[in-house]
């Protein structure tokens, strides 16, 4: 792991990500323990986890090359997941092994009676550093690159990489979950935000969920769009727009805007659906369009484990953007791939390969 190697296709766009590697154990239980109980659990895997990890496994199983840069452990834990990863078809040639450390690594309740997970987080070290990203590697990490996708766990070596990336025009997708120290920073740099349901009034401090979007936009001019997951809910997408609209258009409130959309969404179909407004002018001298996309209906006797349903969505995201899918096309095969990630236990398990029958339509498998 001292080496960037040199494997992916000719031709093809790679997805780089940079984050922190983890190993998830994961135990599902009948209903969830009571203080001072003594349960069994129904099953239990361990296996890799981490945003950026899960993320990109799903982007390779789709089909495209991928790397990852991060700083692992050189213990059996570390060892364990830079394989998993190989096997999964991710480049870890950019991953650095730390000699005396420790790996990061979760414990994952899943709730069978509520359908929910819990995790329990264990921090490792040494954490990735600026210093350890020389000039050489970034640019053997950076070649080819088409999307970086980071999330701030990494901050200051992530915000190193990031400028760098931005230095040669490659577009920057972040997956914002919470504030962070030094997140403001890398999030100036970004050409795409993917936010928990919280973040963004958390971020902004506007009065609502629509309006933080907006703000969002607002406050950062290179952003091209930000979505905002509702988990089981979907998502809401507010996207800047060139188009122009007429001068004397009166700018319309963003509020509103959602309402009137939310009205006309069929909130009752079984499959994802995309609805969109048209173009208009937003408060604040933007213009944009809103759009709203339902998550799939998962039969309760499918639905095994929501663990990495975000980052299964993120995965299919930057797929979508380094293959030029269509918006409302991304945004609903995105809904399908975090879907199909549900069904097992795990965030990787049921990650679809690109000849799952539920993507046929979307990449012609």
């Amino acid at each position: 792991m001292s080496s960037c190697s040199d494997e992916a296709i000719p031709g093809q766009p790679i997805v780089l990500g940079c984050g922190q590697l983890c190993l998830d154990y994961l135990v599902t239980v009948a209903s969830f323990p009571i203080p001072d109980q003594k349960i069994r659990g129904t099953s239990f895997k361990v296996q890799g986890g981490g945003n950026t990890g899960n993320a990109l496994t799903c982007v390779a199983r789709l089909g495209l090359p991928c790397r990852i840069l991060a700083k692992v452990a050189d213990d059996s834990h570390g060892r364990y997941m830079v394989e998993e990863l190989e096997s999964s078809g991710v480049d870890t040639s950019c991953c650095m092994s730390a000699k005396d450390g420790a790996s990061h690594f979760n414990y994952v309740i899943v709730d069978n009676q509520t359908n929910t997970r819990t995790c329990i987080y264990t921090p490792g070290y040494p954490p990735l550093l600026p210093d350890d990203l020389t000039e050489s590697l970034l640019l053997d990490v950076l070649d080819g690159v088409r999307v970086l996708y980071v999330n701030g766990r990494s901050r200051e070596a992530e915000l190193l990489l990031a400028q760098k990336a931005h230095s040669k025009n490659i577009p920057i997708l972040i997956n914002a979950e919470k504030k962070r120290t030094g997140l403001d920073e890398l999030i100036d740099l970004a050409d795409y935000a993917i936010c928990s349901t919280n973040f963004p009034q958390e971020w902004t401090g506007a009065p609502s969920s629509p309006s933080a979007l907006l703000s969002m936009l607002i406050r950062l001019p290179k952003l091209k769009f930000v979505i905002m997951t509702l988990g089981e809910h979907g998502c809401v997408m507010l996207e800047r727009c060139s188009s122009e609209v007429s001068g004397s258009e009166e700018e319309t409130d963003i509020d509103e805007l959602h309402e009137s959309l939310k009205q006309s969404t069929d909130f009752t179909s079984v499959l994802p659906v995309c609805n969109s407004s048209l173009v208009t002018r937003l408060t604040g001298n933007v213009t944009g369009r809103l759009v709203i996309v339902t998550a799939e209906k998962i039969p309760s006797s499918e639905l095994i484990d929501t663990t990495g349903a975000g980052d299964a969505f993120t995965g299919a995201l930057l797929y979508g953007l380094c293959t030029g899918m269509a918006l409302e096309e991304m945004l609903t095969f995105a809904s399908r791939v975090a879907a199909c990630c549900c069904r097992g236990l795990g965030a990787r398990t049921s990650l679809p390969y690109r000849t799952d029958p539920n993507l046929a339509t979307f990449l012609g498998t």
